[in-house]
């Protein structure tokens, strides 16, 4: 089980750093766009597109590392009242509901982006399927959480700053 965690955490990590990766490109893009509009009244032709782009995937990517690190919405404030066993059930049936929409973007995400590769993007000329391949990409990486969680392996990377308790559960 080790050595499936420390796998699924360098797969995992490659993921973030993409993620932040594209957080930061499309900070640089707007910027010299802004920039360059203003100053030189001149803008890439490519930016927009590119800042789009770039916001469609790291958004995406943000929502499998938030379900990696749990920080989709509880109801802790009622189950808190239930005895172990129901909350250890109620978990069960959470990460088996979490797989399930991973399968979703796994599925019609693919078959999305098979859809749109016919079609490509007016600036770059890029195939239209690269903004929506990233769907299948998430599904997939929400289904590795979920199941690393149903086998009782903890993935999350950052529960320092998670709220008090909500590391316990």
């Amino acid at each position: 089980m080790q050595n499936l965690k420390k796998a699924a955490l360098m797969l995992d990590s490659f993921f973030e750093y993409f993620a932040l990766t594209a957080l930061g490109a499309m900070t640089f893009i707007v910027s010299l766009q802004v920039l360059t509009r203003k100053l030189f009244n001149f803008v890439f032709f490519w930016s927009e597109e590119i800042t789009l782009l770039l916001l469609v995937w790291f958004a995406f990517m943000g929502i499998a590392i938030g379900f990696r690190e749990k920080l989709h919405l509880a109801m802790d404030s009622l189950t808190q009242y239930f005895p172990k066993q129901v909350n250890k059930a109620l978990d069960k049936i959470i990460s088996l509901t979490i797989f399930a929409f991973g399968l979703y973007l796994l599925k019609n995400g693919w078959d999305f982006t098979v859809l749109m590769n016919e079609s490509t993007l007016p600036a770059t000329k890029l195939p239209n399927s690269v903004t929506y391949v990233v769907m299948p990409i998430t599904g997939l990486m929400i289904c590795s959480y979920s199941l690393l969680e149903l086998l009782g392996i903890d993935t999350r990377r950052h529960a320092q700053g998670i709220e008090e308790g909500a590391s316990e559960q």
